[in-house]
């Protein structure tokens, strides 16, 4: 008996793997995993590293963002912001570590732009009071 994964991401879907025959991830509470006869639950998903293991893939490695889990019956969806695949620890680490430095640097111009914005807006909105009389 085997499992559906599916990993879904705000703009599609990022995975759906068949055939999973166990899933490992991290919640606030810890590490837990997921058998095919394990009740249906939910969780809240921290940043780290979801393995899932199939017969034909064997181990597959996945970081995560925060997130949801929902397994129901033999379907486990999870609803990420972001998410990298490797089937290599030390490969997926670097490629978290390169995302996260692109997303920081983004993140950084976007508020360097949004002060612009705000100061452009308060010098037309102070220059309304500054009418002759």
């Amino acid at each position: 008996m085997s499992m559906t994964l599916k990993v879904l991401l705000p703009h599609g879907i990022f995975a759906t793997e068949r055939g999973v025959t166990r899933v490992t991830l991290q919640t606030a509470s810890g590490s837990f995993g997921l058998l095919p006869h394990r009740l249906d639950c939910t969780a809240a998903l921290v940043p780290g590293i979801l393995s899932f293991e199939t017969l034909s893939q064997g181990e597959v490695f996945l970081a995560v963002d925060e997130g949801v889990l929902i397994k129901t019956g033999l379907v486990v969806l999870i609803a990420v912001r972001r998410a990298l695949r490797g089937s290599d620890l030390s490969q997926l680490r670097v490629a978290v570590e390169q995302e996260y430095l692109q997303i920081d640097t983004q993140e950084a111009e976007m508020r360097a732009a949004m002060a612009r914005l705000e100061v452009g807006f308060l010098r037309r909105f102070a220059s309304l009071g500054e009418h002759p009389t």
